[in-house]
């Protein structure tokens, strides 16, 4: 065990002293830092300190803190939390990185990092991070009114074309809600973090059914390392969003992924077949992400499992949150949810089935092709080799705007403030109320610095996301064809 676990014991006072940061003086080379990248040795650079945050599983935001072990986290530690949060690392403070050691970056790379933390600095003074009660008042008041429009569909109507269109519309009041969850808890809306997890809990696990730690586990380590690939199987740096294999695969590494599974190396049939068509199959995909959702809620509500390793991990050191509140929300939530989708005991098991099925489908096709329209197809990285904060952040994301018929306003409703999905990576604590805003000023510090900045309309970031996964396919198999030629 590292140090940050016996700090971490030690302020719980059952093992050691605590050693005051006065007596740590020690000094690392950056190639020092890059050994220990696993949760149970687990090492993290902020401004040039080293801490050891080995076995930290305690850490308030959960197992995302290992998404960084081996790595700089200033840039994400800052994305993340408040001011003066820093002074809870005090106790694993072990010493000081040796700047000069850290090779890969020159001095135009040092004055850009400059360049995006005093821009974030700018953004706090102008009050961009600071939310408006009244714009989130009217969004829950507005996704209320789409909840209440579609019971009262089904309560005083006995049209199937009524109840296909309640149906539809819960799946858009899902798709809203997700995004008023995602807001309260990335706490754009409340200083007070509590608030906005119990807000989270509301809109998550009452009226969505999906579960608050699940989610935030799985979203912070998307956060922080969005589209890497883990640097072993042991160490847990890579991004749980493209963590989709067997069905999709989002470069050549992550599609041969599967080989050291089987004895002769070789991919099974499954996996063959999934790839090499997996451009068709990713729409088909989307309308089950609800259920596979739905499904790794419960089980980490009600502790029946974890979706990650991560997950795991953090749910036998920790456990949830608010372990009441989240069983009771799921609990209500299907309550509610049988109610309605029998018609309230009036509809036969094959209509409410029907019911269902439509609205649970149309919501994972309409959180998802914003989710995919965010990221998929853009670049990935392994975590080894990943870039800075501000570089991964913009080239592994894609803004979406109007086009193609598709007016602007349509797109900022319909993404729920996603559509500025690189501006919102780069500052996930800004509320949506302040995110266009903050646009401009990203658009231009990109443009100063020479960084790509990509955007796209619904149909064309659609297309872009289809192409690559069909290079992905071809290039698989032609290297399966080079590495088997006997096949």
């Amino acid at each position: 065990m590292g140090k940050g676990g016996d700090a971490s014991a030690a302020t719980q006072g059952t093992r050691g002293p605590i050693r005051l940061v006065e007596d740590k003086s020690e000094k690392y080379t950056w190639a020092e830092v890059k050994k220990h990248i696993t949760p149970d040795d687990a090492w993290v650079v902020y401004k040039n300190r080293v801490y050891d945050v080995s076995d930290w599983h305690e850490h308030p935001g959960g197992g995302v803190i290992f998404t960084h072990a081996g790595d700089d986290m200033t840039d994400i530690f800052a994305a993340f939390h408040a001011q003066g949060s820093q002074s809870l690392m005090k106790k694993f403070y072990i010493g000081d990185l040796i700047p000069e050691s850290v090779e890969h970056k020159d001095q135009r790379q040092r004055d850009f990092e400059k360049g995006y933390r005093d821009l974030r600095a700018k953004l706090v003074m102008m009050g961009m991070f600071n939310s408006s009660k009244g714009y989130y008042a009217y969004k829950c008041s507005f996704n209320m009114s789409m909840w209440l429009t579609a019971v009262a569909m089904v309560y005083f109507s006995d049209n199937l074309a009524v109840h296909i269109a309640s149906a539809l519309l819960l799946g858009l009041f899902w798709q809203q809600c997700g995004w008023l969850a995602h807001d309260f808890l990335h706490h754009q809306v409340f200083k007070q973090r509590k608030y906005g997890d119990l807000a989270g809990i509301f809109w998550g696990d009452l009226m969505q059914g999906f579960s608050m730690q699940w989610w935030k586990n799985k979203h912070n380590g998307h956060h922080a390392v969005p589209n890497l690939h883990n640097s072993s199987l042991e160490s847990q740096d890579g991004d749980p969003d493209i963590d989709t294999m067997p069905l999709l695969a989002w470069s050549l590494k992550q599609a041969q992924s599967f080989r050291e599974k089987n004895a002769d190396g070789k991919d099974s049939k499954f996996v063959k077949y999934a790839i090499k068509f997996q451009a068709l199959t990713y729409f088909p995909i989307l309308l089950l992400a609800r259920i596979s959702w739905l499904n790794e809620s419960f089980k980490t509500a009600y502790g029946l499992g974890a979706s990650t390793e991560n997950a795991k991990l953090e749910m036998e050191r920790r456990g949830l949150q608010y372990p009441l509140l989240e069983k009771i929300g799921i609990a209500l939530h299907y309550c509610w949810m049988f109610a309605l989708s029998t018609g309230f005991g009036q509809w036969s098991v094959a209509y409410s089935f029907m019911y269902f099925f439509t609205a649970t489908c149309s919501s994972g096709l309409f959180l998802a092709l914003v989710f995919g329209l965010g990221h998929n197809g853009m670049a990935v990285y392994d975590a080894t080799t990943r870039p800075d904060f501000w570089k991964l952040q913009v080239t592994t994301t894609r803004n979406i705007v109007g086009g193609h018929g598709i007016p602007q306003f349509f797109v900022d409703w319909f993404c729920g403030g996603l559509q500025y999905q690189v501006d919102h990576h780069l500052f996930p604590m800004m509320p949506r109320n302040n995110i266009a805003k903050c646009h401009k000023l990203v658009e231009s510090f990109c443009k100063e610095w020479g960084v790509q900045y990509h955007e796209a309309d619904m149909f064309v970031g659609t297309v872009e996301v289809l192409s690559h996964l069909q290079s992905v396919s071809d290039e698989f198999l032609v290297d399966m064809v080079k590495e088997f030629p006997a096949m």
